[in-house]
């Protein structure tokens, strides 16, 4: 059996923080080549830490890591990108929060993780340009739910199997798509779907975000796409997720 490597570069960002004995932190990483880790840094609270504006939440960051029995330890840290508006906003962090738990909660640890990589690290940087965050989130929630083998039919009704055409139509969320209107009508526990709502939605699936980042979609409809999405991966995951909660009361205006 060959031996385990004593260190290891890689670049991370940096999922969650919890602060552990009297200056250290344990943190949770996404990394391209080695999924999602803990590791551990040591020292990061003192005062004089060379580290620890490297590693702030949300931060993506160039790390030496060596090998530890338990938990490996981050050595040296440089942040590659700080996405200061995310923690400097806070509806823009509270919808990073959302991003990084529904991923926390499709990917596995210790598996490669590139595709997913690269889509936390570009959410990111398009939570801190959009004027609305809503429109990347759903955009961000269509291509996780691909990656993680969750796609949802839109083009097809999942009942019948014909092809949608231009109407109102339903969503089925165990079956997880579309559903035409006549296979759908006075079928019970069926979304309604309007048209422009599964247009966009199956725009979203096809086009790179720089198509669709110029968008300026009614709220309402966002509203609309959102309720379909989340009512979706609640049911894939079986729970609603704390940041969801947490993002609601922001919007509201009546978050702590």
């Amino acid at each position: 059996m060959p031996s385990r490597e004593r260190t290891y570069r890689t670049e991370a960002l940096v999922l969650r923080r919890k602060d552990i004995g009297e200056a250290d932190r344990l943190l949770t990483l996404l990394t391209p080549e080695r999924g999602k880790l803990r590791v551990v840094a040591k020292g990061i609270r003192k005062p004089r830490s060379r580290k620890a504006g490297h590693l702030e939440l949300f931060t993506r960051a160039s790390l030496l890591v060596a090998a530890g029995r338990d938990l490996d330890l981050i050595t040296q840290a440089q942040a590659v990108e700080t996405y200061r508006p995310l923690r400097e906003d806070l509806v823009r962090g509270a919808y990073a929060a959302y991003a990084v738990e529904l991923l926390d909660r499709f990917t596995p640890e210790h598996q490669e993780a590139g595709e997913v990589y690269d889509l936390l690290a570009n959410m990111l940087g398009w939570l801190c340009a959009a004027s609305d965050p809503a429109l990347p989130a759903r955009y961000y929630e269509l291509r996780l739910l691909a990656l993680a083998g969750f796609q949802p039919e839109l083009r097809r009704c999942v009942l019948g199997g014909e092809t949608i055409v231009a109407e109102a139509q339903y969503f089925s969320v165990p079956q997880g798509g579309a559903v035409c209107a006549r296979c759908g009508r006075g079928q019970p526990g069926l979304l309604s779907i309007s048209l422009e709502a599964l247009k966009y939605l199956r725009y979203f699936q096809v086009q790179p975000y720089s198509r669709v980042a110029g968008l300026k979609l009614d709220p309402g409809l966002l509203a609309e796409m959102e309720r379909v999405l989340q009512r979706y991966i609640v049911y894939l995951l079986e729970r609603q997720l704390k940041s969801v909660e947490f993002l609601k009361l922001i919007r509201r205006g009546t978050a702590p």
